[in-house]
């Protein structure tokens, strides 16, 4: 299988690219910065996707080059994206966004389409279903996109799904929840660190269920989407996508502490008294992921798919206190 991968460096992206070398698939990988050393025959692409936000605004001379690197290939597998940014100093962030996560995938994608591509794999995000529920989420809900990146992800989805119907492309949405793993950028790494350092964590009282999702069970869910000939039945198709075991903050983080082989210390500081201190703050995002409810049904994409979580949370978790104590 020939497989062209954007965000090839990305926390994500780099195990994906692994998956791909280890099963022996030809990989062409776009990136931004030439110096960064990819593994032995994987062909790079040195590119930013901002310059894709409009095919006019790309170059005929840039869409050529594209079109020859993405010509040959079986499957797209879109894992780059403008992300969460804390501190964002631009004018406009939904505009941004909007380049990057939407303008520059519909672009990408329609390149992709002329080049003779199959199949499109995008890595969506579970923020647009909403940022809490009281049930699990499922692909049947309507979307709530809730900030410019879910909504700019959103937007993508839509148009993605509209050029499936126009041009003879299939297309794959995935939308995973918070992703878990060694060196895991955002709020799990840090909450990691100070686990290790045995930092004491106003979290003990907060009793929410959240669902993740380990970083090998998503790279092994994409992979199978990336094959056209293993999953006919994803084409067109939007999954969520995560581990099946939710836990709450708390107990995530005890789960943690003994992996690494420490003591939790966590204090039960009641989480209205938490909830007003990040309010006053600024932190309401924050609190949300650490004390809202983010429950996701992935049974989709067991029963249409026959796929099943390759490790469980716990088994993520010791390679994880493996890969930070080595």
């Amino acid at each position: 299988m020939n497989v062209f991968l954007t965000g090839a460096t990305g926390f994500v992206g780099l195990a994906l690219l692994n998956r791909f070398v280890a099963d022996g698939c030809a990989v062409t990988a776009l990136v931004r910065n030439a110096s960064v050393e990819l593994p032995d025959g994987v062909k790079q692409v040195v590119g930013d996707l901002g310059d894709l936000s409009g095919l006019q605004i790309a170059g005929q001379a840039c869409n050529d080059t594209l079109l020859a690197d993405l010509s040959g290939c079986d499957v797209v597998v879109h894992a780059a994206a403008r992300a969460h940014i804390m501190r964002d100093e631009v004018n406009d962030p939904l505009a941004e966004y909007r380049k990057v996560n939407c303008d520059a995938t519909l672009a990408l994608a329609r390149l992709a389409a002329q080049a003779g591509v199959r199949r499109f794999v995008f890595v969506s995000s579970i923020g647009v279903n909403g940022k809490q529920n009281t049930r699990p989420f499922t692909e049947n809900d309507v979307p709530d996109p809730h900030d410019a990146y879910s909504l700019s992800k959103y937007e993508a989805e839509q148009g993605l799904l509209q050029i499936a119907k126009e041009i003879d492309m299939e297309v794959v949405i995935i939308r995973p929840p918070l992703v878990y793993g060694a060196n895991a950028p955002g709020n799990f790494g840090s909450l990691v660190k100070w686990v290790r350092k045995g930092v004491p964590l106003p979290l003990g009282a907060v009793h929410n269920q959240r669902s993740l999702v380990a970083l090998e069970n998503l790279v092994d869910f994409i992979a199978l989407c990336a094959d056209s000939a293993r999953s006919p039945k994803a084409a067109n198709e939007v999954f969520l996508i995560a581990d099946g075991v939710d836990v709450s903050t708390s107990d995530l983080l005890r789960k943690v502490a003994k992996a690494c082989g420490v003591k939790s210390r966590l204090l039960p500081v009641p989480v209205g008294v938490m909830s007003f201190a990040a309010g006053l703050l600024g932190k309401r995002a924050v609190a949300d992921r650490l004390f809202g409810n983010l429950q996701v049904d992935s049974s989709k994409a067991q029963n249409l798919l026959g796929w099943k979580p390759v490790v469980t949370m716990d088994e993520q978790l010791e390679k994880i206190a493996k890969e930070y104590n080595s």
